[in-house]
């Protein structure tokens, strides 16, 4: 159910570790030469922040900001209005990458913790790397030995290694989620002020943000005192967070000059890339392994199987003197032009000559319809002369061969009383041969038949042959039209994205109802915290939709109500009821079998 953010997101995270390593040799340097000047790194490391630093000036496709739509206008015609709502965006899109990373990681432990007991002491013998399964296993072999309880002792460590983690990337989330929550309710309340006057206003919200930052630096600080003595966390935390103050500078004056806004605008980026360093480091202590880390055994043997398959080719290469691989090679492209002509050309060139050339200009077939009217003409005239002969009186050229035949049969039956005597003297011989003339009439009539129904199915056959060649094609489109549509997020295209999407919006209601639960109990920072993770949900879902949306032209009134949900002021009630109108109006977020 995630959905990756766009954007900058790439260059931040190199930033950010820019950033943390130089902080890193900035210390190891200074201890290494402490009589070199302290200040010398401080000023590089200030022109580095603003030269490579600066405000992202194009936002990615996420939820605005609550600003009223004319204040678009007013970035393109002053330029520290710009820089103002630039600097806002950027703290909102900061803020939701941020969560996104944190997100992502929590609700991978959330998964192992909620498995077996035998799921984790798996997780922490055989998906944390080749030396955590080294000490694992020796480990659980010496305890087996020693007491008998080792799967205890190994199920107990992984819940303490795994709840680690989650209550440190909880409260991260948690305090990220309420400085949004505030950050959104203080830019919707002065919207108006924003939109008319930004320099005017922007002198409040830079005091409100500087108090902002400061409640985050003393809600993040706490996490010192969750770390244990015994933890499996590796380093410290002693990577400080230090946020820069606002300046005091005179509330009295109605508004502040260029030079002070651009000072307080410098400020808000430093804070935001030195609070980046120290999530990108929190992270990096508590993110989930990788696919590499977790699968090392499935890759270690896909390297050795990889190993063993190169070195049996190098032994049937030519480089070992062998010509096994050129055969293999000649008759691979024997078969595949083999199968190309039997079940691709060939039955294409038939279905075109069936479909192009009429009946009548096909090749003769087996038996034509000529032959057997001369066979049937032969016949009528024998059996003519026949009766003419055995009743002793003309019959018309008309006479039905039937009635005919049957004068021959009692002729045949009378004949058949002395055979022999009548085979030299009689009629038998004549019957006989008659008899025989009618049977290849038959025949002939039965072959002209069937070479009509084999002509008939020439299509039919053509199209049978092909099949191998359509199934084949068939399952390579769908493979790249699955790869392509990218069915397993929630922007794809596919059944699965879709079901992302209508679980984003069930997130979204049990957000919205959670939010209005702890409003009630006057739990004032847990409310916060639902709301910003409310915001986030919100941006996840304007990202998920809007191309979808665009295409069938919902886009408009989608990112209204989408925009509504977030705006503090509203209802509970009347946001559930946008949300039950969402999933049951706009297309991309209708069940795929509504839609047929």
């Amino acid at each position: 159910m995630e959905v990756t953010p766009e954007g900058n997101e790439s260059s931040r995270d190199a930033k950010t570790l820019i950033s943390f390593y130089s902080n890193y040799l900035s210390n190891r340097f200074t201890s290494l030469f402490p009589s070199f000047p302290s200040n010398f790194l401080e000023k590089i490391s200030n022109l580095y922040r603003q030269t490579l630093l600066p405000i992202s000036t194009k936002r990615r496709a996420g939820l605005p900001l609550p600003l009223p739509s004319n204040s678009v206008n007013l970035t393109r015609t002053a330029s520290e209005a710009s820089r103002i709502y630039e600097v806002l965006n950027d703290i909102m899109d900061r803020f939701i990458l941020n969560l996104h990373k944190i997100q992502e990681n929590l609700q991978f432990w959330q998964s192992i913790a909620e498995g077996s007991n035998a799921r984790k002491v798996y997780f922490m013998i055989f998906e944390r790397g080749p030396r955590a399964f080294v000490n694992g296993s020796v480990q659980l072999m010496r305890e087996a030995v020693t007491d008998g309880s080792a799967m205890q002792n190994l199920s107990h460590s992984s819940s303490v290694y795994i709840s680690e983690r989650i209550a440190v990337l909880s409260s991260l989330r948690c305090s990220l989620a309420a400085f949004l929550a505030q950050f959104y309710v203080e830019v919707d309340k002065c919207g108006k002020e924003l939109a008319e006057d930004p320099e005017k206003s922007f002198s409040s919200l830079m005091h409100t943000l500087n108090g902002l930052f400061s409640k985050l630096d003393a809600s993040i600080g706490h996490l010192h005192a969750l770390r244990q003595n015994d933890s499996s966390i590796e380093g410290t935390y002693s990577f400080p967070l230090l946020f820069e103050t606002l300046p005091e500078i005179s509330q009295e004056e109605s508004q502040w000059t260029n030079s002070e806004i651009k000072e307080a605008i410098n400020l808000v980026c430093t804070n935001l890339q030195a609070l980046d360093s120290y999530l990108a480091l929190m992270v990096a202590k508590h993110q989930k392994p990788s696919n590499v880390t977790r699968y090392w055994i499935r890759y270690t043997c896909g390297a050795v199987g990889l190993s063993v398959c190169s070195f049996w080719l190098l032994r049937h290469s030519r480089l070992m003197g062998s010509s096994d691989i050129d055969i293999w090679i000649r008759e691979a492209k024997e078969s595949t032009v083999s199968f190309f002509n039997d079940h691709v050309e060939q039955p294409l060139l038939a279905i075109r000559d069936e479909l192009l050339d009429t009946f009548k200009k096909r090749q003769k077939g087996v038996m034509d319809m000529e032959e057997v009217k001369l066979t049937s003409d032969s016949l009528h005239r024998m059996l003519l002369a026949f009766s003419e002969q055995t009743k002793g009186e003309a019959f018309p050229e008309n006479a039905s061969d039937q009635e005919m035949l049957e004068i021959v049969m009692l002729r045949y039956e009378k004949e058949l009383v002395h055979p022999i005597q009548n085979l030299l003297h009689g009629e038998l011989a004549r019957a006989l041969l008659i008899q025989v003339q009618k049977l290849k009439l038959d025949i002939e009539m039965a072959m002209l038949e069937l070479d009509q129904i084999l002509r008939a199915n020439e299509i039919n056959f053509a199209i049978l042959a092909a099949l191998p060649a359509f199934f084949l094609s068939l399952g390579l489109i769908v493979a790249v039209r699955a790869w392509f549509r990218m069915d397993t997020k929630a922007e794809g295209r596919g059944r699965i994205a879709r079901i992302q999407r209508r679980l984003l919006i069930v997130e979204i209601e049990k957000t919205i109802m959670q939010y209005q639960a702890y409003f009630d109990q006057g739990l004032e920072n847990d409310a916060q915290c639902m709301f910003g993770l409310l915001i986030y949900c919100l941006d996840r879902l304007y990202h998920a939709v809007r191309r979808h949306a665009k295409a069938t032209g919902e886009w408009q009134c989608l990112k209204q109500d989408i925009i509504d949900l977030g705006r503090p002021g509203l209802q509970t009630s009347y946001k559930l009821s946008v949300t039950a109108r969402m999933e049951r109006v706009y297309d991309c977020l209708l069940p795929s079998l509504k839609r047929q």
